[in-house]
């Protein structure tokens, strides 16, 4: 993993990190900030998934890289549904069994690990999309970081590991940046199951998350998420 790779790892965790010190060291959260949140993220998301990553997936690997996406999609879905079935994208404010929070944690692992292939798949590529995908990556860590600490304080498991939880979510991101060079399957079909499980986390994550709560706000909130993501595009050129 070059040094380069390694920073965009580090601050993909470290935002798992903060999302977690947000909840445990603050009483009160306002959830209209963390809707808007999960709306812009997931504008974002669903607009790099399908402009950027599915076509340079498609691209360089051909109609198999469809199926891999459709993989990657599914495995999440597997993993989030099946094994960790409690966990939302928002902050937990019934209390849970520490099985319940630790099923949560480990459907989450996978997700967190494809977060770690995505930037570097991204990256290999070229710096623009690589930092278009790392945008989309920190948008929704620090979310992610406060829901998964929430619910390990709903559980009773107190802050340590709460926080420890989050960093869990951060080192598997780590891993996926380390392993995608490494990996001969991650290095052919990294886009392509990042693209998956992008619009997996865009889709079928976030929109359900704050569309549930309704209001014409957090509509704007996701559409700005796609305009900023044309405006990020154009920063850096891609």
């Amino acid at each position: 993993m070059t040094d380069g790779k390694l920073w965009y790892a580090i601050a993909a965790a470290g935002a798992n990190l903060l999302g977690a010190v947000a909840v445990t060291w603050r009483s009160r959260w306002s959830t209209g900030a963390l809707d808007a949140m999960l709306a812009f993220a997931a504008g974002f998301m669903i607009a790099v998934a399908l402009i950027d990553l599915f076509p340079e997936a498609l691209t360089r690997g051909g109609p198999r890289a469809a199926i891999v996406a459709l993989v990657g999609y599914l495995a999440v879905h597997l993993t989030q549904h099946v094994i960790g079935t409690h966990f939302h994208f928002g902050e937990e404010t019934h209390h849970v069994s520490e099985a319940v929070s630790v099923a949560a944690l480990v459907g989450l692992l996978l997700h967190t690990f494809v977060d770690g292939v995505a930037v570097a798949s991204g990256l290999d590529v070229g710096g623009a999309l690589g930092a278009l995908v790392f945008l989309a990556v920190i948008l929704h860590k620090v979310p992610e970081g406060l829901a998964i600490s929430s619910l390990f304080l709903a559980a009773g498991q107190g802050r340590r590991r709460a926080l420890l939880a989050a960093a869990a979510l951060g080192a598997a991101t780590i891993a996926g940046v380390a392993l995608t060079s490494r990996v001969a399957a991650l290095r052919e079909h990294g886009l392509a199951l990042a693209a998956g499980v992008t619009l997996y986390v865009g889709m079928s994550n976030l929109v359900p998350e704050f569309r549930a709560r309704g209001g014409w706000r957090l509509s704007v909130a996701f559409v700005g998420g796609s305009a900023v993501y044309f405006a990020a595009r154009a920063i850096v050129g891609a």
